[in-house]
């Protein structure tokens, strides 16, 4: 059996010397040479290649974005090309997936083959998929902040998506969380609150106020440096004036 394989790699001498490597193996079939991550794509849906190798850094569409725009079921084989770089070494190593170093060598590169090729044969392309799924979800950034709460009512637990939370308001030992028509109540403190969700997306206007930038259709000039913060729904909030620097969260001065 021969492996259909597939090159990618931004740079012309790169993808050569590779080529001129491969040519002389008779277990691989080069079905198709691709200088963009974007064309990898297309190449990878169209032509359903056994192995690929392909190039960490590439403009716009790096190696790694690459695949996170295939189907993990139909995933190929991987051999990811990289310059010396200490990062994506260690991380290929962790989860352990072939690599070579830029320059490749006959040697090292005839030995990947090999490896994939009784990876393939053994049906083995499942572990592989998973092995490639963990070291995505290792370069994800993590984000700090939080993406939705938890809620207790009435014996159960709902989780509210951060992003539909219209916004918040201190209760006592409590905040309340407006969201669409309902209104829930979690324990926290707004400090505490206003930590785990993300400034891009909400603001906080006032001691016992955070609102949600998305919800907010107008501002109005109040007296002494306060403004009426008026949402779509028409819910009408204030912004108080020991909170105007937020104003540049805004786009105002």
């Amino acid at each position: 059996m021969k492996l259909r394989t597939l090159i990618v790699d931004d740079q012309l001498m790169g993808r050569e010397h590779l080529r001129r490597l491969l040519q002389d193996e008779p277990e691989v079939e080069i079905v198709g040479l691709c200088a963009t991550g974007r064309e990898a794509v297309e190449a990878i849906r169209k032509q359903l290649p056994d192995l690929v190798f392909l190039d960490v850094h590439m403009p716009e569409l790096n190696g790694f974005e690459v695949l996170t725009q295939l189907d993990a079921s139909r995933m190929p084989a991987i051999i990811f090309v990289t310059a010396n770089d200490d990062f994506a070494v260690k991380a290929f190593d962790v989860h352990a997936l072939d690599y070579l170093v830029k320059p490749c060598k006959p040697e090292r590169l005839q030995k990947a083959v090999k490896r994939a090729k009784t990876q393939i044969e053994r049906q083995q392309t499942g572990a592989l998929q998973k092995r490639l799924a963990a070291l995505l979800d290792d370069l994800q950034p993590k984000s700090k902040h939080a993406e939705r709460l938890a809620v207790k009512s009435s014996g159960r637990v709902l989780f509210l998506k951060a992003e539909d939370i219209n916004w918040v308001e201190a209760a006592d030992n409590y905040v309340k969380l407006p969201v669409g028509t309902e209104t829930h109540l979690i324990r926290d403190t707004m400090n505490a609150l206003e930590g785990k969700l993300s400034p891009d997306r909400f603001l906080r206007i006032s001691r016992s106020t955070i609102v949600n930038i998305e919800r907010i259709k107008e501002l109005q000039p109040l007296f002494h440096g306060e403004y009426a913060v008026i949402l779509r729904d028409g819910t009408r909030l204030t912004l108080s004036r020991n909170y105007r620097e937020k104003l540049s969260q805004l786009g105002l001065s």
